[in-house]
């Protein structure tokens, strides 16, 4: 009976320590291939960075944000990463800056509404956009649940933008006006837990571009600054 139970125990261990092993080469094969590939999606706040002398928002000013990053891991513990990215966004923006179309020319000015009684005025943008992103967080391979912060660059072409004016004394309709420049780029910055995330734009060259951008012969260098709430999805 003794040897019995001797050899119950080598059994045993044997199995135990084959199982550990087991589970060590899983988790060794679990890390190598771990990485944050994700879709994201953002709803952010838009508003007029350096905006011209008289120059006001009003109403809700809006962007969506949707697209997927690549993760590829720099280190062993795979917890920080260099992310490159393909997305889609719109942006619209409430202000006060006209934009309407005289004698075949693109007229910028500020909206006197002592004068006139405005409806509607806004200025959207479509992007096609390439986020490039530093990656920190706390995630393992079998955590999903982790802080993060994500620090990085993100450049964006406009692929389709309009102009859209409504007043008692007529309305307007705009688009690919050729004043909006074309490339847009700034820096970005996402922090949070889990799915919720803080997210930051400040966009480093103006919205506008060109010879007809002008209030009271002043170039319009007004910036785009969004914030707002990223959500990662894996």
């Amino acid at each position: 009976m003794k040897k019995f139970y001797m050899f119950l125990y080598f059994v045993s261990l044997g199995i135990l320590v084959m199982s550990q092993n087991n589970n060590n080469a899983d988790n060794v094969e679990l890390y190598k291939d771990y990485r944050e590939d994700q879709f994201y999606a953002s709803v952010t706040y838009n508003l007029l960075n350096n905006r011209p002398n008289g120059v006001s928002q009003n109403g809700f000013s809006s962007g969506f944000h949707l697209g997927f990053i690549r993760d590829m891991p720099i280190n062993k513990r795979r917890n920080l990463a260099i992310g490159l990215g393909l997305g889609l966004s719109s942006n619209s923006y409430n202000q006060n800056i006209s934009i309407l179309e005289i004698d075949d020319a693109i007229i910028f000015n500020i909206i006197d509404e002592r004068e006139i009684n405005v409806s509607k005025n806004k200025f959207t943008s479509y992007l096609v956009e390439f986020p490039l992103e530093f990656r920190w967080r706390t995630s393992s391979a079998s955590q999903y649940n982790f802080w993060r912060i994500y620090t990085g660059f993100k450049l964006g072409y406009v692929l389709y933008n309009s102009a859209k004016f409504k007043s008692d004394n007529g309305n307007q309709t705009l688009s690919n006006i050729d004043d909006f420049d074309k490339i847009q780029y700034g820096l970005t910055l996402s922090v949070g837990y889990d799915t919720w995330n803080f997210h930051l734009y400040y966009g480093l060259n103006p919205i506008f571009n060109g010879d007809n951008a002008v209030i009271n012969d002043n170039a319009i260098d007004t910036t785009a600054l969004k914030i707002g709430l990223m959500f990662y999805i894996l």
